[in-house]
């Protein structure tokens, strides 16, 4: 097969392994900085091009799209679409896991558990926003926020209000959920390939830090999945429309919660304390889907292709 990765950097830790896997088992991978993409839209020959080539000749593609080029790196995967190039997840996909709003929204209409979440952008009353997810503590997040940039603990009423009125003065759309205090500032991310999840781990934050992303200085570690946990992390990609993504959940005293579903997650940190090789999984649910030449979602066909070589 002939493989694209669109991605930013080339020498990330994910898109690197990535390369590794595909050409370990025979295929041809080509590295795309996707913002250096240019297209072609027309009805009946619709064309990407870089670096003045036209690319053409691929079977798949996967898409590491950043959060900060989501809109044009969308655009880019829905090209390879038109192109008859079979996405590892979908543009409509990506783009739906990236509105957090639309995504708890579409995870709620499913039953999926979620901590108690307000959602607002110029509230007349800021006391009753947040008694809404059961006053202070609570968590206050941008909803562009990524990584853990964007979040804040608010501890006490006053420091709520205070945060939330700043955030309304860069008129800014923010969530406000419950704060989990048992979690104990730690989650569990779940990386689901296809209908099952391949490997798990518990992520915790540095002391005194309730963020446990990995990029914030967390460390990660094994953990045991009961069956509940991964059932709803599968039904969540599944809602989503992911074929592989990190699905971030909290235990909470009421059971556990969905946090984010990620339609990009990094490599590093989930096969360091798994063991496993995650990017091979990847590339072989890539070649069994391509091999089937099924659909990669139902509301979305992928036209048959002629089957690459390699």
């Amino acid at each position: 097969m002939k493989i694209a990765i669109l991605s930013r950097n080339a020498k990330l830790y994910s898109t690197v392994r990535l390369v590794e896997a595909a050409e370990a088992r025979g295929h041809e991978v080509r590295v795309l900085d996707v913002l250096r993409c240019y297209m072609n839209i027309t009805s009946h020959n619709p064309s990407i091009h870089y670096r003045g080539e036209a690319l053409t000749g691929f079977d798949a593609v996967i898409p590491r799209i950043g959060a900060s080029v989501t809109f044009y790196g969308t655009a880019v995967l829905r090209q390879f679409e038109m192109m008859n190039v079979m996405p590892l997840n979908e543009s409509v996909a990506i783009s739906r896991a990236r509105d957090k709003l639309r995504s708890m929204q579409l995870l709620a209409r499913k039953g999926i558990g979620l901590p108690v979440t307000g959602f607002a952008s110029n509230p007349d009353d800021i006391a009753d926003l947040i008694a809404q997810v059961g006053g202070a503590p609570l968590v206050i997040k941008l909803l562009q926020g990524t990584q853990g940039i964007g979040v804040v603990l608010a501890e006490t009423h006053n420091a709520a209000e205070s945060v939330i009125q700043a955030f309304m003065g860069l008129k800014a759309n923010i969530m406000v959920q419950e704060f989990i205090k048992e979690a104990k500032g730690s989650d569990i991310r779940c990386f689901v390939i296809g209908d099952k999840v391949v490997a798990a781990m518990k992520r915790q934050g540095g002391e005194g830090e309730f963020r446990s992303n990995l990029h914030r200085g967390g460390s990660g570690s094994l953990v045991r999945l009961t069956p509940e946990e991964r059932s709803t992390a599968v039904r969540a990609a599944k809602i989503m429309g992911l074929n592989v993504c990190g699905v971030d959940m909290l235990r909470s005293n009421h059971g556990s919660v969905i946090m984010e579903v990620n339609s990009s997650p990094g490599l590093q940190g989930i096969e360091n304390v798994s063991g496993k090789d995650i990017a091979g999984l990847i590339i072989e649910f890539i070649e069994k889907r391509f091999e089937s030449l099924e659909t990669v979602t139902p509301k979305s066909p992928v036209r048959t292709r002629t089957r690459g070589k390699g």
